[in-house]
């Protein structure tokens, strides 16, 4: 097949890993979003297991402290275990944490399994992204990569739709079903050639891309790869050089500025206080139960529709428009809230806010909410990757803390309206960051992304009087 056949053409076994690879991240998404609806139960006459609000206050915190201490072992698991292992004991160390959420018969086991969902959840977000961006077509790379946000917003979906309605155990049966697929279908997956090069292990990877890459001629492929690993190999990996060399130390400088921007557009002041944003804004119109599951829907279709356009508009261009459009949903929130804290009569117009920030999941979400993911694994080398994707996954953590303390702060002392401004504000900074500094990596493989990190001129090798055989690449990577 040729690629002018289509998008997916000679693509479907990349589908299938991608999918089958991160489907975790459903488990995630249902564990990120599982507090919210049971934590009211928890706490009632009804519970099975007594807990105070301490306690269940502490549930959000464990998580994300699972979160911070499993960083140096993500830096690790990813490099000496490979991108595949890696991502299959994160799905088995969540299935017996799910499985210990539906048989605890005391908050410890609760407590221990939200640890570990920490901890897991921070190997399989750089594992996977390193994985999917390794195996995929420069062509679907982009829709592939978002995969995982996709995914992420399913499990939201789910236990924002099941958790408030269904016992305390059918989350946890839901996330034991979803990993279970993962372990009984990714292990027949390969590993990610690029990976494997850098092993050593040249038949091995020759036989994954030719996996990855059915009924084509992968000896150009092969040869770029072959010559980009080992160029990469001879580059040492140290932390320095995310401030010493070039490519790296712009590619550190767009994540830290993304994922830490992701929260400063106010994701997670809007996931974690919507019900508290309506009622403040006096809405009356719709239901926070109905609300949450509404927010979550729209937020996972914008995600969908990303996913197909990513490869297609580029990555720049979804993160303007969508940073532009989020910041103008924000600003109308904090107009809104301003002139209700002046006192001004908002009855008449009370239905802003709700639409505001149902405007703002589907515009967060076409760009800014998943393209950073994307970009993760494409801007570091491969001698960079585990640690360059763990310091951005900590720079995402530290956003999200970052702005629910300056949200907690300001609109304690100032009026809510005043946070709404300052997120706003920094919506735009964003898209103007983006249009100044951000390169556009569609189309380009992930050799390419470097050299234009680097400002320098990338020579694709595709004569094939230029070319080696097949037999001679462990000579050559030698």
């Amino acid at each position: 097949m040729q690629e002018s056949d289509g998008l997916f053409s000679g693509t479907k076994t990349q589908l299938f890993a991608a999918i089958s690879g991160t489907l975790f991240a459903i488990s995630d998404g249902m564990s990120y979003g599982w507090t919210a609806p049971v934590i009211p139960y928890l706490i009632s006459e009804e519970s099975h297991l007594k807990t105070t609000k301490f306690e269940a206050e502490w549930l959000e915190s464990c998580l994300m402290f699972g979160s911070f201490l499993g960083l140096p072992f993500t830096i690790y698991f990813v490099d000496k275990i490979g991108r595949k292992k890696s991502l299959l004991l994160a799905a088995f160390i969540s299935l017996i944490s799910w499985i210990m959420i539906a048989t605890a018969d005391r908050m410890l086991f609760i407590f221990i399994a939200r640890f570990s969902f920490g901890v897991t959840a921070n190997t399989s977000f750089v594992a996977a992204p390193i994985y999917v961006a390794e195996i995929a077509d420069h062509k679907i790379r982009g829709f592939l990569s978002s995969v995982i946000y996709v995914n992420m917003l399913i499990g939201l979906v789910i236990v924002y739709t099941v958790g408030p309605f269904l016992p305390f155990y059918v989350p946890p049966l839901v996330g034991i079903a979803v990993l279970s697929i993962e372990l009984s279908t990714f292990p027949f997956m390969p590993e990610s050639p690029y990976y494997l090069f850098h092993q050593g292990r040249v038949e091995a990877a020759i036989k994954s891309l030719e996996y990855f890459r059915p009924h084509r001629d992968v000896t150009v492929e092969l040869r770029n790869i072959s010559k980009a690993v080992a160029r990469q190999k001879a580059e040492p990996g140290r932390f320095l050089d995310l401030v010493l060399a070039r490519n790296s130390r712009k590619a550190i400088i767009i994540m830290t500025v993304l994922d830490v921007g992701q929260h400063l557009c106010a994701l997670s002041v809007i996931l974690m206080n919507l019900h508290v944003i309506l009622e403040a804004a006096g809405s009356i119109y719709m239901n926070s139960n109905v609300a949450a599951i509404l927010f979550a829907v729209i937020m996972l279709i914008a995600a969908c529709l990303a996913s197909l356009r990513v490869d297609k508009y580029g990555r720049k261009a979804l993160i303007i428009i969508s940073t532009i459009l989020t910041g103008l949903c924000l600003l109308s929130m904090a107009v809104y809230f301003h002139l209700k804290l002046r006192e001004y009569d908002v009855r008449a117009v009370s239905w802003i806010p709700i639409v505001a920030v149902m405007l703002y999941a589907a515009s967060f979400k076409v760009g800014i909410g998943i393209v950073p993911i994307v970009l993760t694994a494409e801007l570091f080398s491969s001698n960079m990757k585990a640690i360059g994707m763990t310091i951005s996954d900590l720079m995402y953590v530290a956003g999200s803390i970052v702005s629910l303390q300056c949200y907690q702060w300001l609109s304690n002392t100032y009026g809510m309206h005043v946070p709404f401004y300052v997120f706003a504000g920094s919506s735009f900074c964003i898209a103007l960051f983006t249009l100044l500094y951000i390169p556009e990596t569609k189309g380009k493989t992930l050799d390419e992304i470097q050299y234009l990190l680097k400002g320098e001129e990338y020579v694709r090798t595709d004569s094939r009087s230029n070319l080696i055989s097949s037999k001679s690449y462990s000579t050559f990577v030698e």
